[in-house]
């Protein structure tokens, strides 16, 4: 698909992204947006992108900071707007979205209740953070400064595989008065 090409095509793919904003109706990340777009409809990933800053600039959606991250959301504009438009988008494409919206939402929050990432601050150190989100609210956040590359992927790749055990421990641990118990 062309950037300039079909009108009817851009104006559906602009309203699949009302669409799915309106049906999940709270804030949502733009990895996360794209995840349940292209869930749906192949669209290419700088043209989504396009897409987004479009619907920004006639304020039918809006985007903003949370937890660090930018997130969007539909405005009344942007609802009012798809409540005019939405037959645009083919019913089977609507029905489509209906039915797997909850299991696609449920397995994108649930991937991203628990990240992590290491960030390079030269070649040989590296700042790793680890976190558990529940609701799009930071519950546990931890960053510790690593002298390796290795040791910055272990520590990530352990936090995502086992931050369901490892976070109790540290809570624990952390909760303790004196650290010789």
């Amino acid at each position: 698909m062309k950037l300039t090409s079909d009108n009817k095509t851009l104006a559906q793919n602009k309203v699949l992204i009302l669409y799915i904003l309106s049906k999940i109706d709270k804030p949502i990340t733009n990895g996360s947006l794209y995840e349940l777009v292209i869930a749906n409809q192949d669209i290419n990933y700088f043209y989504f992108q396009q897409f987004l800053l479009d619907l920004i600039d006639t304020k039918y959606i809006i985007s903003y900071l949370q937890e660090n991250e930018p997130v969007y959301e539909i405005t009344e504009s942007g609802k009012n707007a798809l409540d005019l438009i939405k037959d645009i988008l083919p019913g089977i494409i609507r029905l489509k979205i209906d039915g797997s919206l909850k299991g696609n939402l449920s397995v994108i929050e649930e991937s991203n209740s628990v990240s992590s990432e290491y960030i390079p601050i030269n070649q040989n150190e590296y700042n790793v953070k680890c976190k558990i989100m529940e609701a799009g609210k930071t519950v546990f956040a931890i960053e510790t400064h690593t002298t390796s590359r290795e040791q910055a992927k272990l520590i990530t790749e352990n936090w995502e595989q086992n931050a369901v055990n490892l976070y109790p421990k540290l809570l624990e641990i952390l909760s303790q008065s004196d650290a010789s118990r």
